[in-house]
């Protein structure tokens, strides 16, 4: 591989815009040379904005000669499929969670990299670079708090698209909660519980909303996430990891601080693209310069696995109403 890594896209909506730009204008190791879309006008707009090739399909793209990685943003159902066709081509690729959107899709894909012998697969679990996460983890592996016992956390949403449904506050919300809390605490998942509450007038659809998400680790550690999808005053995430002899707490992001009115007051992002933009430079800096050393390093198809699993047990116990179990495959020893 170059020193600049050539990187084909697939999925031209919001996020793969921002991405293209991204990878374009402010990380120097990559440059897109190839984009597709399922609806071939996105894909031929960025194409002729940045003058690249446009590809009639996902499976062309990757086949191109060119493409040395490939970045996955297309809808989530497509997710599995193209990274299953990377990793046949042995190419690097880059897919925004979710990996798959069964545990059977997963495990397809963690076999066929593993009879490939290395590691070609990362997924977009951006929070992971964010530095107020960062700082969190490396107090608890400092020990500074003692023993971690619990996370507190929140995920509040002002609004959802239309076609928004109760498994989503799982799948495409809360799944960020649930890959953060087991990186913060090096740890694999037992139970899973979904909690009913009342519920919020601010609702606009017809889905639950808010939800209480309980966790268990293998060691007994326990989360909680209050997972608010809808009618929330912000986008707030907040997190604090308890332990034995103090706590740790994820910053606002905000350090301006206003001073008027006899009130003191900072402000609140009202979207994530605004709360993690810099998470996610850092992000695909990593990403590119783990590439030029020889593999990716960040989170792994592993990873996706367990949070489509602990995602499934979650659903399964709010049909339940009790604790379901979360039962693993064996790691393989590459991740």
């Amino acid at each position: 591989m170059s020193k600049e890594i050539k990187v084909g896209v697939i999925g031209c909506g919001a996020i793969g815009r921002q991405h293209i730009a991204r990878l374009m204008n402010t990380i120097p190791e990559t440059r897109v040379v190839a984009v597709a879309d399922y609806y071939q006008p996105s894909a031929q707009a960025v194409a002729e904005q940045y003058g690249i090739t446009c590809c009639a399909t996902g499976e062309e793209l990757i086949a191109r000669p060119e493409v040395e990685a490939v970045l996955v943003t297309s809808a989530d159902p497509s997710h599995a499929g193209y990274v299953l066709e990377c990793i046949k081509a042995g190419k690097f690729v880059f897919c925004e969670k979710p990996l798959a959107q069964t545990a059977q899709e997963c495990e397809e894909i963690i076999r066929a990299e593993v009879a490939g012998g290395r590691r070609l697969v990362q997924v977009g679990f951006m929070r992971r670079y964010d530095r107020g996460y960062a700082a969190m983890k490396q107090a608890i592996e400092s020990g500074e708090i003692g023993a971690p016992l619990m996370i507190h956390s929140c995920h509040r949403n002002m609004s959802q698209a239309p076609g928004f449904a109760t498994d989503y506050a799982v799948t495409r919300v809360a799944i960020h909660e649930i890959d953060i809390s087991r990186w913060l605490l090096d740890d694999e998942y037992a139970t899973a519980q979904v909690l009913a509450v009342r519920q919020s007038k601010n609702t606009q659809g017809d889905w639950l909303n808010p939800q209480i998400m309980m966790l268990t680790t293998r060691s007994g550690q326990r989360i909680d996430v209050e997972v608010q999808t809808d009618g929330a005053y912000a986008y707030d995430i907040q997190c604090q990891v308890v332990g034995e002899d103090g706590t740790v707490s994820l910053p606002d992001p905000s350090a301006v601080v206003k001073r008027a009115g006899a009130a003191c007051s900072f402000p609140i992002m009202t979207d994530w693209s605004q709360r993690f933009i810099e998470a996610y430079d850092i992000e695909f800096d990593a990403w590119a310069k783990a590439l030029l050393n020889g593999a990716p390093d960040g989170p792994s198809a592993w990873d996706g696995y367990v949070a489509c699993v602990t995602g499934d047990a979650l659903i399964l116990s709010r049909q339940t109403g009790k604790p379901e179990a979360i039962e693993l495959m064996e790691k393989p020893s590459i991740y």
